[in-house]
């Protein structure tokens, strides 16, 4: 996969994700956050307009130590060639991540020099 680092330096990867296996995938801009652990945090105004399915809620620690509970949505996405489940956190922010659970097994290379991202 090919990716970019934008003018805010942030590392973005496009995904391609669905509300249901084998359903019309929509792209989906996420910027790669390598303090989450989890897969997918998307805006919830974002799981609207992809249909997603609640799934539960989960606990979480936040980066400041607070403990929170967090809706989770059911998303399928394109994933090296494969139909990947994961599990989304909804969030209120603006940018969709993609935790390092998506990443585990993977090469990410960032080049900020040349604005230039790869994660093979």
């Amino acid at each position: 996969m090919i990716g970019f680092v934008d003018e805010e330096l942030r590392a973005l990867l496009q995904v391609q994700v669905s509300a249901e296996k084998g359903g019309e995938k929509t792209p989906l801009d996420v910027w790669v956050d390598t303090a989450f652990n989890g897969g997918l945090v998307i805006p919830r105004d974002r799981i609207a307009v992809l249909g997603l399915s609640k799934s539960s809620s989960t606990e979480a620690i936040l980066a400041d130590g607070q403990l929170v509970e967090l809706e989770t949505f059911a998303c399928y996405l394109d994933w090296f060639g494969t139909e990947y489940r994961t599990q989304v956190i909804a969030n209120d922010g603006q940018f969709p991540l993609l935790g390092t659970m998506l990443l585990a097994k993977r090469r990410l290379l960032v080049d900020y020099s040349k604005r230039a991202l790869s994660l093979e």
